[in-house]
């Protein structure tokens, strides 16, 4: 059974985002799809985990993945966040408005996209709560802070 301890502590960076609307819909600019898209709660929490991948942590922003589709037997499912390395997911990240609580039904969702992607990493975020696993040896190991990208080229010898 995997556990929700310890939390990992996020400090987010000062937003600096670009807003628009259309049609009567608020609008905020992804700079990973390079596209306008609808600013829900929830995309609200996955721009600013984005934004906190590439600015705090250093990924690059050509290695992240948004909402991109995966079949699961016969259903069409999108993850959120994807940080790839060789063509491969190596952090899933999943993430919740913040009203949605990060509990065993969320965790459930985020291990079977997982079943399909074999990510390395899995985190869960509602923009308050941030919970995340590495996986290693087919063990779950409870992370208390983000992978660090330095960390990773050192692994993997890059």
């Amino acid at each position: 059974m995997l556990t929700f301890d310890p939390m990992i502590q996020i400090e987010f960076p000062a937003p600096d985002f670009r807003f628009g609307g259309e049609k009567g819909q608020e609008l905020i600019w992804d700079s990973i799809r390079r596209r306008w898209v609808r600013l829900t709660p929830e995309e609200w929490v996955r721009q600013n985990v984005v934004r906190y991948l590439t600015k705090a942590k250093g990924y690059p922003q050509s290695l992240i993945a948004i909402e991109k589709q995966i079949r699961l037997g016969e259903l069409n499912k999108r993850y959120d966040v994807a940080v790839y390395y060789n063509a491969r997911p190596w952090l899933v990240i999943e993430c919740k408005e913040d009203r949605v609580p990060i509990d065993q039904k969320v965790l459930e969702q985020i291990l079977r996209y997982n079943s399909k992607l074999s990510a390395s990493y899995l985190v869960l975020t509602n923009g308050y709560q941030h919970f995340g696993w590495q996986i290693a040896g087919g063990r779950f190991i409870s992370l208390d802070a983000f992978p660090d990208w330095p960390d990773f080229a050192a692994m993997t010898g890059k």
